[in-house]
């Protein structure tokens, strides 16, 4: 981001349950960083996966995070709503030759493809055979064979070479759906976010949304990856692994905790106090810099 451009920063929960504490971390890490950089903080539903929306939860994290304080700035946009924009983006790599059709399934691929550090690597098997389109199908983009590489703000310097980490990688589904990978670029482009204060889970997949913005002509954001909260057995907080909602009205405590798990040192007293009082503090002494440089921190209640 350049000195004369304002900080645009989002936050982009998936409306697949409530409001669990691993989100309320990303909410208060991203919030706190706009802030203090007298940005702008906006909000996405990142609804693109159909199949795992859960009716209500939309309105829900939207009523929690206002009654914890939040003031986000502008409309919500919502997935569900950004078809033509994901089909415009993918008309442009189309016409670039860039998009193939995969009729490979996940019983195929668990037997021919090879595993990676970041899962499996696609081979390629489809990359030139011209499927007809009448058959089922996914649509995937071709890879450079080039290293993409980012400072994270937090986590330091990240690279890898999508195409020999993870291989060419889908854009559209076999039901039909946007991929998540392709919403996300085109929607940062579109609300014009400068930078993104996210998990660590999703680390590696900046590489290829770096890659997609090349091919797309689109800006690369700054790029601040969070430690991510896991439990007992090492596995991240989230609906999949029965995370628990976070209260839907204002809890000091676990906004205490969200602030201790960020690095932020608040003081016991913290815990204790009102709304207001809470964000003044947590306004007034926000630091990215304090952010443990870890993949992972256990939650403890």
């Amino acid at each position: 981001m350049s000195n004369d451009t304002p900080y645009i920063g989002r936050f982009a929960p998936s409306p697949t349950g409530p409001l669990h504490f691993g989100s309320l971390i990303a909410a208060i890490a991203s919030y706190l960083e706009a802030k203090t950089q007298h940005g702008h903080w906006l909000v996405r539903m990142e609804d693109v996966d159909e199949l795992r929306n859960v009716k209500g939860a939309a309105d829900d994290i939207l009523h929690t995070i206002e009654n914890y304080g939040f003031e986000w700035d502008g409309d919500i946009i919502y997935q569900t709503q950004r078809k033509d924009a994901y089909a415009d983006a993918l008309q442009t790599l189309i016409d670039n030759e860039l998009i193939y059709r995969c009729t490979c399934s996940r019983k195929k691929l668990r037997v021919i493809a090879e595993q990676g550090e970041y899962g499996s690597i696609y081979p390629g098997t489809c990359a030139d055979k011209n499927h007809d389109e009448k058959r089922e199908h996914a649509l995937r983009i071709r890879t450079r064979d080039a290293v993409y590489g980012f400072k994270d703000s937090v986590m330091g310097n990240f690279s890898h070479n999508p195409k020999k980490a993870i291989g060419d990688f889908i854009l559209k589904r076999r039901d039909g759906l946007f991929a998540y990978q392709l919403a996300v670029v085109v929607d940062d482009e579109f609300q014009n976010i400068t930078d993104v204060v996210r998990g660590f889970d999703l680390l590696d997949s900046t590489p290829r949304q770096i890659y997609l913005q090349e091919c797309l002509g689109y800006q690369t954001p700054g790029y601040a990856h969070l430690p991510i909260a896991v439990n007992g057995l090492g596995d991240k907080l989230s609906k999949q692994t029965g995370a628990p909602g976070i209260k839907s009205n204002f809890d000091a405590g676990a906004m205490y905790l969200a602030l201790k798990f960020l690095g932020q040192n608040p003081t016991p007293d913290l815990a204790h106090e009102s709304k207001e009082n809470l964000w003044q503090w947590a306004l007034e002494n926000w630091d990215l810099n304090k952010i443990p440089k870890m993949h992972t921190i256990q939650y403890v209640d």
